[in-house]
Protein backbone atom coordinates (compact mmCIF):
# COMPACT_ATOMS: atom_id res chain seq x y z
CA UNK A 1 0.00 0.00 0.00
CA UNK A 2 1.65 3.08 -0.88
CA UNK A 3 2.14 6.18 1.71
CA UNK A 4 0.56 8.98 1.35
CA UNK A 5 3.23 11.87 1.29
CA UNK A 6 3.69 14.57 3.83
CA UNK A 7 4.85 16.98 1.87
CA UNK A 8 2.49 19.52 0.40
CA UNK A 9 1.78 18.41 -3.25
CA UNK A 10 2.59 20.42 -6.31
CA UNK A 11 -0.49 23.47 -7.04
CA UNK A 12 -1.66 22.63 -3.26
CA UNK A 13 -2.36 25.55 -0.67
CA UNK A 14 -4.22 26.25 2.52
CA UNK A 15 -6.28 29.29 3.33
CA UNK A 16 -6.28 31.15 7.18
CA UNK A 17 -7.68 34.45 8.61
CA UNK A 18 -5.23 37.07 9.87
CA UNK A 19 -5.51 40.44 11.45
CA UNK A 20 -3.25 43.12 12.19
CA UNK A 21 -3.62 45.97 13.93
CA UNK A 22 -2.37 49.53 12.31
CA UNK A 23 -2.67 53.06 14.27
CA UNK A 24 -4.37 50.93 17.17
CA UNK A 25 -7.43 50.09 14.58
CA UNK A 26 -7.90 46.22 13.79
CA UNK A 27 -8.00 45.04 10.33
CA UNK A 28 -9.18 41.51 9.08
CA UNK A 29 -8.24 39.93 6.08
CA UNK A 30 -7.52 36.11 4.32
CA UNK A 31 -4.24 34.72 2.85
CA UNK A 32 -3.96 31.72 0.86
CA UNK A 33 -0.28 30.11 -0.01
CA UNK A 34 0.78 27.81 -2.88
CA UNK A 35 2.77 25.33 -3.12
CA UNK A 36 4.14 26.54 -6.97
CA UNK A 37 6.82 23.84 -7.14
CA UNK A 38 10.65 23.14 -5.42
CA UNK A 39 14.28 24.37 -5.24
CA UNK A 40 16.52 22.16 -7.36
CA UNK A 41 19.19 22.98 -5.04
CA UNK A 42 17.20 22.42 -1.66
CA UNK A 43 14.79 20.47 -2.15
CA UNK A 44 12.47 23.10 -0.12
CA UNK A 45 8.94 23.64 -1.31
CA UNK A 46 8.55 27.35 -3.20
CA UNK A 47 5.38 29.01 -2.38
CA UNK A 48 3.62 31.72 -3.27
CA UNK A 49 0.98 33.66 -1.19
CA UNK A 50 -2.01 35.74 -1.72
CA UNK A 51 -4.09 37.61 0.39
CA UNK A 52 -7.64 39.29 0.16
CA UNK A 53 -10.75 40.41 2.15
CA UNK A 54 -12.86 37.66 2.00
CA UNK A 55 -12.25 33.64 1.76
CA UNK A 56 -14.08 33.73 -1.45
CA UNK A 57 -11.21 36.22 -2.53
CA UNK A 58 -8.18 34.34 -2.03
CA UNK A 59 -9.21 31.00 -2.83
CA UNK A 60 -10.51 32.21 -6.55
CA UNK A 61 -6.63 33.45 -6.59
CA UNK A 62 -5.34 30.28 -5.35
CA UNK A 63 -6.84 28.15 -7.80
CA UNK A 64 -6.13 30.35 -11.00
CA UNK A 65 -2.83 29.90 -10.02
CA UNK A 66 -3.42 25.97 -9.19
CA UNK A 67 -4.29 25.70 -12.53
CA UNK A 68 -1.30 28.06 -14.42
CA UNK A 69 0.82 25.33 -11.77
CA UNK A 70 -0.37 21.96 -13.33
CA UNK A 71 -0.70 23.23 -16.89
CA UNK A 72 2.78 24.27 -16.89
CA UNK A 73 2.04 28.12 -17.54
CA UNK A 74 3.29 29.80 -14.10
CA UNK A 75 5.52 31.89 -14.01
CA UNK A 76 7.39 32.70 -11.25
CA UNK A 77 7.70 36.25 -9.46
CA UNK A 78 11.47 36.81 -9.91
CA UNK A 79 11.16 36.12 -13.39
CA UNK A 80 8.83 38.72 -14.15
CA UNK A 81 9.37 42.17 -15.55
CA UNK A 82 8.77 45.22 -12.58
CA UNK A 83 5.04 45.97 -14.31
CA UNK A 84 4.23 41.87 -13.84
CA UNK A 85 4.93 42.01 -10.34
CA UNK A 86 3.68 45.07 -9.38
CA UNK A 87 0.08 43.66 -10.89
CA UNK A 88 0.61 41.02 -8.81
CA UNK A 89 1.69 42.62 -5.50
CA UNK A 90 -1.43 44.95 -6.20
CA UNK A 91 -3.81 42.23 -6.63
CA UNK A 92 -2.81 39.82 -4.12
CA UNK A 93 -0.35 41.28 -1.39
CA UNK A 94 -3.02 44.18 0.01
CA UNK A 95 -5.63 42.38 1.30
CA UNK A 96 -5.21 44.67 4.61
CA UNK A 97 -5.56 47.76 3.02
CA UNK A 98 -8.35 50.12 2.16
CA UNK A 99 -10.37 49.94 -0.96
CA UNK A 100 -9.48 53.68 -1.41
CA UNK A 101 -5.72 53.60 -0.94
CA UNK A 102 -5.34 50.48 -3.37
CA UNK A 103 -6.80 52.33 -6.22
CA UNK A 104 -4.40 55.55 -5.33
CA UNK A 105 -1.65 52.66 -5.68
CA UNK A 106 -2.46 50.96 -8.71
CA UNK A 107 -2.78 55.00 -10.19
CA UNK A 108 0.55 55.61 -9.14
CA UNK A 109 1.77 52.48 -10.18
CA UNK A 110 -0.25 53.05 -13.95
CA UNK A 111 0.84 56.67 -14.34
CA UNK A 112 4.39 56.90 -13.16
CA UNK A 113 6.34 53.25 -12.52
CA UNK A 114 4.85 51.49 -15.53
CA UNK A 115 6.08 53.77 -18.05
CA UNK A 116 9.93 53.99 -16.49
CA UNK A 117 10.43 50.61 -15.29
CA UNK A 118 7.64 48.24 -15.93
CA UNK A 119 9.83 46.22 -18.42
CA UNK A 120 12.64 45.70 -16.63
CA UNK A 121 13.34 42.09 -15.24
CA UNK A 122 12.83 41.61 -11.38
CA UNK A 123 15.75 40.74 -10.70
CA UNK A 124 17.46 43.64 -12.66
CA UNK A 125 16.28 46.40 -10.73
CA UNK A 126 19.67 48.28 -8.92
CA UNK A 127 19.29 51.24 -7.15
CA UNK A 128 20.84 53.20 -10.07
CA UNK A 129 18.16 52.09 -12.15
CA UNK A 130 15.74 53.39 -9.49
CA UNK A 131 17.87 56.32 -8.71
CA UNK A 132 17.38 57.63 -12.27
CA UNK A 133 13.95 56.63 -12.57
CA UNK A 134 13.34 59.15 -9.14
CA UNK A 135 15.61 61.86 -11.05
CA UNK A 136 13.56 61.92 -13.91
CA UNK A 137 10.44 62.74 -12.48
CA UNK A 138 8.95 66.02 -12.76
CA UNK A 139 6.61 66.21 -9.67
CA UNK A 140 6.48 68.04 -6.38
CA UNK A 141 8.72 66.41 -4.04
CA UNK A 142 6.11 65.04 -1.93
CA UNK A 143 4.35 63.05 -5.12
CA UNK A 144 7.88 61.85 -5.64
CA UNK A 145 7.89 60.46 -2.33
CA UNK A 146 4.79 59.06 -2.44
CA UNK A 147 5.25 57.38 -5.74
CA UNK A 148 8.65 55.41 -4.57
CA UNK A 149 6.94 54.83 -1.33
CA UNK A 150 4.63 52.53 -3.50
CA UNK A 151 7.39 51.36 -5.47
CA UNK A 152 9.78 50.50 -2.29
CA UNK A 153 6.55 48.55 -0.11
CA UNK A 154 6.22 46.22 -3.67
CA UNK A 155 9.92 45.66 -4.03
CA UNK A 156 10.30 45.24 0.17
CA UNK A 157 7.32 41.98 -0.52
CA UNK A 158 9.65 40.99 -3.47
CA UNK A 159 12.88 40.92 -1.14
CA UNK A 160 10.82 39.33 1.94
CA UNK A 161 9.58 36.52 -0.31
CA UNK A 162 13.42 36.01 -1.70
CA UNK A 163 12.40 36.85 -5.20
CA UNK A 164 14.82 39.85 -5.01
CA UNK A 165 17.91 39.87 -2.48
CA UNK A 166 17.42 43.64 -1.72
CA UNK A 167 15.05 46.42 -1.75
CA UNK A 168 16.92 49.06 -4.01
CA UNK A 169 14.54 51.92 -3.10
CA UNK A 170 16.12 52.27 0.17
CA UNK A 171 19.60 52.77 -1.25
CA UNK A 172 18.41 55.55 -3.16
CA UNK A 173 18.15 59.26 -2.50
CA UNK A 174 14.77 60.87 -2.14
CA UNK A 175 14.19 64.60 -3.16
CA UNK A 176 13.89 66.84 0.70
CA UNK A 177 10.20 67.57 1.36
CA UNK A 178 9.06 71.38 0.94
CA UNK A 179 8.28 72.74 3.63
CA UNK A 180 5.11 75.09 2.73
CA UNK A 181 5.25 78.69 4.21
CA UNK A 182 2.78 79.32 7.06
CA UNK A 183 0.24 82.31 6.99
CA UNK A 184 -1.60 82.85 10.40
CA UNK A 185 -4.32 85.40 10.49
CA UNK A 186 -3.47 87.84 13.04
CA UNK A 187 -6.73 89.10 15.78
CA UNK A 188 -7.52 91.77 13.14
CA UNK A 189 -8.21 89.55 10.26
CA UNK A 190 -9.77 86.77 11.88
CA UNK A 191 -12.45 89.27 13.04
CA UNK A 192 -12.67 90.80 9.22
CA UNK A 193 -12.88 86.93 8.36
CA UNK A 194 -16.12 86.36 10.39
CA UNK A 195 -17.84 89.64 9.85
CA UNK A 196 -17.01 88.87 6.53
CA UNK A 197 -18.21 85.33 6.74
CA UNK A 198 -21.62 86.59 9.08
CA UNK A 199 -25.04 85.81 7.55
CA UNK A 200 -23.71 83.82 4.80
CA UNK A 201 -23.48 80.01 4.20
CA UNK A 202 -19.88 79.39 5.24
CA UNK A 203 -20.55 81.46 8.61
CA UNK A 204 -20.74 78.71 10.92
CA UNK A 205 -18.03 76.64 8.96
CA UNK A 206 -15.24 78.81 9.01
CA UNK A 207 -16.18 79.70 12.70
CA UNK A 208 -15.36 76.28 13.70
CA UNK A 209 -12.29 75.66 11.33
CA UNK A 210 -11.12 78.50 12.99
CA UNK A 211 -11.24 77.67 16.54
CA UNK A 212 -10.88 74.09 16.29
CA UNK A 213 -8.12 73.79 13.81
CA UNK A 214 -10.51 71.01 11.81
CA UNK A 215 -9.75 70.25 8.41
CA UNK A 216 -11.85 70.47 5.36
CA UNK A 217 -12.35 67.00 4.81
CA UNK A 218 -13.39 66.70 8.69
CA UNK A 219 -15.41 69.58 8.74
CA UNK A 220 -17.72 67.93 5.49
CA UNK A 221 -17.45 64.41 7.28
CA UNK A 222 -18.85 65.92 11.01
CA UNK A 223 -21.84 64.13 12.01
CA UNK A 224 -24.67 65.68 14.60
CA UNK A 225 -23.73 62.56 16.44
CA UNK A 226 -20.25 63.50 17.25
CA UNK A 227 -20.94 66.77 18.57
CA UNK A 228 -21.65 66.45 22.75
CA UNK A 229 -23.36 69.22 24.14
CA UNK A 230 -23.04 68.08 27.92
CA UNK A 231 -19.30 67.49 27.54
CA UNK A 232 -18.34 70.41 25.39
CA UNK A 233 -16.51 68.40 22.68
CA UNK A 234 -16.26 67.20 19.12
CA UNK A 235 -15.37 63.58 17.82
CA UNK A 236 -13.10 63.69 15.06
CA UNK A 237 -13.50 60.09 13.54
CA UNK A 238 -14.02 60.43 9.60
CA UNK A 239 -13.81 62.57 7.37
CA UNK A 240 -15.84 62.90 4.21
CA UNK A 241 -14.72 61.03 0.97
CA UNK A 242 -13.93 62.29 -2.43
CA UNK A 243 -16.45 62.31 -5.14
CA UNK A 244 -15.20 59.11 -6.81
CA UNK A 245 -15.65 57.27 -3.81
CA UNK A 246 -18.55 58.12 -2.83
CA UNK A 247 -19.73 56.93 -6.19
CA UNK A 248 -18.31 53.45 -5.08
CA UNK A 249 -20.54 53.65 -2.03
CA UNK A 250 -17.50 54.36 0.55
CA UNK A 251 -18.86 57.55 1.77
CA UNK A 252 -16.58 58.38 4.78
CA UNK A 253 -12.92 57.14 5.02
CA UNK A 254 -10.92 57.62 8.41
CA UNK A 255 -8.98 61.09 9.30
CA UNK A 256 -6.21 61.53 7.87
CA UNK A 257 -4.25 60.42 11.57
CA UNK A 258 -5.95 57.17 10.94
CA UNK A 259 -6.79 57.56 14.98
CA UNK A 260 -10.37 59.18 16.24
CA UNK A 261 -9.63 62.38 18.48
CA UNK A 262 -11.62 64.51 20.50
CA UNK A 263 -11.38 68.39 20.70
CA UNK A 264 -12.95 70.42 23.44
CA UNK A 265 -15.25 72.94 22.03
CA UNK A 266 -14.91 76.88 23.14
CA UNK A 267 -18.46 77.70 23.98
CA UNK A 268 -18.47 79.95 20.77
CA UNK A 269 -18.27 77.09 18.61
CA UNK A 270 -21.02 75.10 20.47
CA UNK A 271 -23.04 77.98 20.29
CA UNK A 272 -22.25 78.57 16.01
CA UNK A 273 -23.04 74.63 16.10
CA UNK A 274 -26.47 74.97 17.93
CA UNK A 275 -27.56 77.79 15.14
CA UNK A 276 -26.51 75.76 12.30
CA UNK A 277 -28.91 73.26 13.56
CA UNK A 278 -31.30 75.65 13.73
CA UNK A 279 -30.25 76.52 9.97
CA UNK A 280 -30.18 73.54 8.97
CA UNK A 281 -33.95 72.51 10.29
CA UNK A 282 -35.28 76.21 7.94
CA UNK A 283 -33.28 74.35 5.18
CA UNK A 284 -35.03 70.89 5.57
CA UNK A 285 -38.53 72.92 5.92
CA UNK A 286 -38.04 74.97 2.51
CA UNK A 287 -36.53 71.41 0.52
CA UNK A 288 -39.77 69.28 1.70
CA UNK A 289 -39.69 66.16 0.26
CA UNK A 290 -36.47 66.89 -1.76
CA UNK A 291 -34.41 66.69 1.47
CA UNK A 292 -32.19 64.22 1.90
CA UNK A 293 -29.57 64.08 4.79
CA UNK A 294 -28.96 60.08 5.02
CA UNK A 295 -25.48 60.63 6.89
CA UNK A 296 -26.50 63.09 9.62
CA UNK A 297 -24.40 65.62 8.35
CA UNK A 298 -23.81 68.84 9.76
CA UNK A 299 -22.59 71.05 7.19
CA UNK A 300 -25.00 70.11 3.88
CA UNK A 301 -26.34 71.31 0.62
CA UNK A 302 -29.24 72.97 0.28
CA UNK A 303 -30.92 69.45 -0.08
CA UNK A 304 -29.36 67.82 2.83
CA UNK A 305 -26.78 66.54 0.79
CA UNK A 306 -22.68 66.48 1.05
CA UNK A 307 -20.85 70.01 0.48
CA UNK A 308 -18.43 69.62 -2.94
CA UNK A 309 -14.90 70.78 -1.56
CA UNK A 310 -14.62 72.53 -4.62
CA UNK A 311 -17.71 75.17 -4.04
CA UNK A 312 -16.28 75.17 -0.56
CA UNK A 313 -12.72 76.42 -1.91
CA UNK A 314 -14.98 78.94 -4.29
CA UNK A 315 -17.47 80.75 -1.58
CA UNK A 316 -14.33 80.47 1.08
CA UNK A 317 -12.12 83.19 -1.47
CA UNK A 318 -15.25 85.31 -2.27
CA UNK A 319 -15.55 85.81 1.42
CA UNK A 320 -11.92 86.43 2.39
CA UNK A 321 -11.43 88.40 -0.37
CA UNK A 322 -14.56 90.38 0.96
CA UNK A 323 -12.33 90.28 4.31
CA UNK A 324 -9.16 92.08 2.37
CA UNK A 325 -7.56 88.63 2.57
CA UNK A 326 -7.18 88.36 -0.87
CA UNK A 327 -4.74 84.88 -1.26
CA UNK A 328 -5.83 83.24 1.90
CA UNK A 329 -6.38 79.16 1.72
CA UNK A 330 -8.96 77.47 3.81
CA UNK A 331 -6.07 75.61 5.40
CA UNK A 332 -4.82 79.20 6.79
CA UNK A 333 -7.69 78.53 9.15
CA UNK A 334 -6.15 75.10 10.98
CA UNK A 335 -3.09 77.16 11.07
CA UNK A 336 -4.53 79.89 12.75
CA UNK A 337 -5.76 78.12 15.37
CA UNK A 338 -2.62 76.08 16.14
CA UNK A 339 -0.83 79.50 16.47
CA UNK A 340 -3.44 81.03 18.64
CA UNK A 341 -3.41 78.09 20.91
CA UNK A 342 0.27 78.02 21.55
CA UNK A 343 -0.11 82.07 22.37
CA UNK A 344 -2.69 81.62 24.69
CA UNK A 345 -0.54 78.81 26.74
CA UNK A 346 -1.71 75.93 25.16
CA UNK A 347 1.30 73.32 25.88
CA UNK A 348 2.68 71.65 22.31
CA UNK A 349 0.75 67.77 23.80
CA UNK A 350 -2.46 69.52 23.63
CA UNK A 351 -2.25 71.16 20.35
CA UNK A 352 -1.35 67.94 19.05
CA UNK A 353 -4.29 66.12 19.89
CA UNK A 354 -6.54 68.77 18.76
CA UNK A 355 -5.34 69.03 15.44
CA UNK A 356 -4.90 65.17 15.18
CA UNK A 357 -0.78 65.48 13.92
CA UNK A 358 1.13 62.00 14.86
CA UNK A 359 3.47 63.40 17.15
CA UNK A 360 4.39 66.30 19.25
CA UNK A 361 7.50 67.03 17.50
CA UNK A 362 5.69 67.55 14.40
CA UNK A 363 3.34 70.21 15.62
CA UNK A 364 6.49 72.06 17.42
CA UNK A 365 8.77 72.19 14.39
CA UNK A 366 5.92 73.27 12.58
CA UNK A 367 4.20 76.16 14.74
CA UNK A 368 5.93 76.45 17.81
CA UNK A 369 8.34 79.31 16.58
CA UNK A 370 6.77 80.95 14.08
CA UNK A 371 4.85 84.02 15.47
CA UNK A 372 6.61 87.17 16.32
CA UNK A 373 4.59 87.81 19.34
CA UNK A 374 6.55 84.34 20.40
CA UNK A 375 9.49 84.97 19.34
CA UNK A 376 9.97 88.44 21.07
CA UNK A 377 8.38 87.07 24.44
CA UNK A 378 11.26 83.97 23.96
CA UNK A 379 13.88 87.12 23.63
CA UNK A 380 12.27 89.32 26.64
CA UNK A 381 12.57 85.82 28.74
CA UNK A 382 16.18 85.46 27.92
CA UNK A 383 16.94 89.19 28.20
CA UNK A 384 15.34 88.55 32.49
CA UNK A 385 16.91 85.27 32.86
CA UNK A 386 20.58 87.17 31.89
CA UNK A 387 19.89 90.39 33.83
CA UNK A 388 19.27 87.60 36.97
CA UNK A 389 22.12 86.04 36.40
CA UNK A 390 24.20 89.26 36.52
CA UNK A 391 22.42 90.67 39.61
CA UNK A 392 23.69 87.50 41.34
Amino acid sequence: MARKSSRGAQGSGTIRKKTVTRSGKEYTYWEARITTGRDPGTGKQIQRSFTGKTQKEVREKMQAAAVEVNQGTYTAPQRMAVGQWLDVWASDYLGAVKPSTVRNYRDLIRLHIKPALGAVRLQDIHAHTVQNFINGIDRAPATVRLICGVLSAALEKAMELDYIPQNPVKRCTLPRKEQKEIHPLDDGEVAALLAAAKGGELEHFITVALFTGMRMSELLGLTWDCVDYNSGTITVNKQLAPPAQRKAGEVFTTPKSHKPRIVAAAPSVLAALKTQRRRQIENQLRAGPMWDNAHNLIFTNATGGPMPQRDIERRFRAVADAAGLEGMRFHDCRHTFAVNALRAGDDVKTVQGNLGHATAAFTLDRYGHFTEAMQQASAARMERFIKDVLEL
